[in-house]
């Protein structure tokens, strides 16, 4: 069984509100977990069949249960996910670094569709249905002190936040400010210095070394002016890159 997860609206800056909890944000990928007639399937937020991967997850238990949550591998010196150690692991067949599967929500248990109750009462079953362990365990939250949360995630240097009001409903594959997410990004100036031949992509320098080729997220607008700009600013090229001034 698999149900598209809810999806998060963007919020600009952390607040406190005592109609919300608020949730760390896991800095690694979604992962829906069900369970029925004794199997175990475990799919990505895009129905990809990912259970071969974390064999650690296929454990006994109540059947027809469907969880949401994020799966991640934790830095092993600092405790805090690691998004680049959970890619290698989600991306390699051989590769058995150690998983957590942090659950923040339950959509369905022991044949019952709980997407109509509100937040904090499908909390109350998840805490029935889920024992931590090692390889899962619930998220934990804050009432209110969304402001509170975020400085110790900043602290952290950690991913951001999710304000979830308490009386939220689960929405399928589309959002609302049912749920949040505030993001701690960071920044840093990047210099193109030069693009790929073929298919797009920038070659990227920070502080003056090379830092990989960005390809996504570039609109066809800023690609074209990209172009026309670099035309005059060429300092060279080999067989799969042009070079230009930074």
């Amino acid at each position: 069984m698999f149900i598209f997860p809810m999806l998060l609206e963007q919020a600009d800056k952390p607040f406190s509100d005592g109609r919300y909890i608020f949730e760390p944000k896991i800095d690694g990928h979604r992962l829906i977990l069900s369970r029925s007639n004794g199997e175990t399937r475990l799919n990505t937020r895009h129905n990809n069949d990912v259970t071969a991967k974390d064999p650690e997850l296929i454990t006994g238990g109540t059947d027809m249960i469907l969880e949401d949550g994020e799966l991640a591998v934790m830095d092993p010196d600092t405790g805090i996910p690691d998004f680049e150690l959970t890619m290698q692991r989600f991306q390699s067949n051989r590769l058995r670094l150690p998983i957590s599967h942090v659950v923040f929500d339950i959509l369905h248990y022991d044949g019952s569709d709980l997407r109509g109750l509100t937040l904090m009462e499908r909390k109350v079953v998840l805490d029935r249905a889920i024992t931590d362990t090692p390889t899962m365990s619930k998220i934990a939250y804050i009432d209110g002190r969304g402001e509170d949360l975020w400085d110790a995630i900043v602290a952290r240097d950690m991913e951001g936040i999710v304000p979830k009001r308490k009386d939220g409903r689960y929405h399928v594959d589309k959002r609302t400010d049912d749920f949040l997410k505030i993001i701690n990004y960071s920044y840093v100036d990047v210099h193109i210095a030069g693009y790929r031949k073929g298919e797009f992509g920038w070659l990227a320098h920070v502080n003056g070394r090379p830092a990989g080729v960005i390809e996504l997220g570039v609109p066809p607008t800023h690609k074209q002016a990209f172009y026309g700009v670099a035309k005059s600013i060429i300092t060279g090229e080999d067989r799969d890159y042009v070079y230009i001034q930074p």
